[in-house]
């Protein structure tokens, strides 16, 4: 149900190997089921920004079914170019895989429609003048888990990246999903979208292929306290791993921003357990007032409760048990010019 973000130690839940499809004949529609929730959705949007990154799934491309080789004890996962290149003996321990476009947008992170949410505060953090705060801008999304997303925005004109380490991602996406990509709007201009596939800011070849002079940094479900900082000792499956000191993160994120450039951290979670301790549950902002200070950011909200309309979200993408276990916070800084 929720977009549990998967990335930097691996997955942080072990999550089922999408099901191959059970019909290779019968095409996958998953576009239309988003072109569906977006209807829905359009009613709990007010910003022109996020209305058009709804609006934009009408320019959603069908994908056609794809093959992936993975190895179940390790998870790593390779293209089919990838695997061709192993010798023989190597080649045995991956087991061919096929996925279609239900995965190509939802992976293992659920409908990308969720953002909606984070653009909407996003624009109204912007005030109402500027509410259309996407045409044209330079956006970074850390651990973005999914494409559908990023192909959205992309197509209102922005230059995307994604970055994360989850290696199915690198395996199935290809770099024909990438580069130029046509404006839902016709006659308007092009957008970008590129995909880097490593640790940032830790990796120097990550960092130098996010670059920099971005306008947006956005991080859905992966920067949660319960991740970053877990309040109890976890395995390393269930925490995030930045690659470095987390007072070292938002330095590093300031860095890449514009001056005046926004941070947007959105966390969907589910109810915490009494019984057990699980980091997921945990979304509140991994970072003080104190480090966002020191890191140069003004806050424009730290910590706010979201539930009411996370709850709103959830019914209108019919998620499950929507008003026991989901819960959200969203924390929204400017740096400093």
């Amino acid at each position: 149900m929720l977009a549990l973000a998967l990335m930097l130690s691996g997955p942080v839940v072990p999550p089922p190997v999408a099901a191959p499809l059970q019909d290779a004949a019968t095409p996958a529609r998953e576009v239309e089921v988003l072109r569906g929730e977006a209807e829905r959705l359009r009613a709990l949007i007010e910003t022109s920004g996020a209305r058009r990154f709804l609006a934009a799934t009408s320019a959603l491309p069908t994908i056609s079914e794809r093959v992936v080789y993975v190895d179940a004890k390790t998870r790593e996962a390779l293209s089919p170019a990838e695997h061709a290149a192993l010798p023989a003996e190597a080649r045995s321990k991956y087991q061919a895989t096929s996925y279609g476009e239900d995965f190509y947008y939802l992976t293992r992170s659920g409908s990308p429609l969720a953002y909606a949410r984070m653009l909407e505060l996003i624009g109204r953090a912007a005030g109402e003048a500027r509410a259309d705060v996407l045409s044209g801008k330079r956006i970074l999304d850390f651990g973005y888990g999914g494409i559908g997303h990023l192909r959205l925005l992309a197509s209102l004109g922005c230059d995307v990246v994604g970055v994360d380490v989850d290696p199915l991602l690198h395996a199935f996406y290809r770099p024909e999903d990438q580069g130029v990509i046509a404006n839902a709007a016709p006659g308007e201009p092009s957008g970008r979208l590129k995909l880097v596939h490593g640790r940032w800011p830790a990796e120097e070849r990550a960092e130098s292929e996010v670059g920099g002079g971005y306008d947006l940094f956005l991080s859905k479900n992966t920067l949660k306290r319960g991740y970053v900082r877990p309040a109890q000792e976890v395995a390393a499956s269930m925490r995030i791993d930045l690659g470095v000191p987390p007072e070292e993160f938002l330095p590093a994120v300031a860095r890449v921003l514009k001056p005046g450039g926004i941070l947007a951290l959105y966390n969907l979670c589910p109810a915490k357990r009494t019984e057990r301790y699980i980091p997921w549950a945990y979304g509140e902002s991994p970072f003080t007032r104190e480090e966002f200070a020191a890191a140069g950011f003004e806050l424009l909200a730290f910590d706010v409760d979201d539930r009411e309309q996370a709850m709103e979200l959830g019914w209108a993408l019919q998620w499950d048990d929507v008003e026991n276990d989901l819960f959200a916070w969203y924390t929204l800084a400017r740096r400093r010019p």
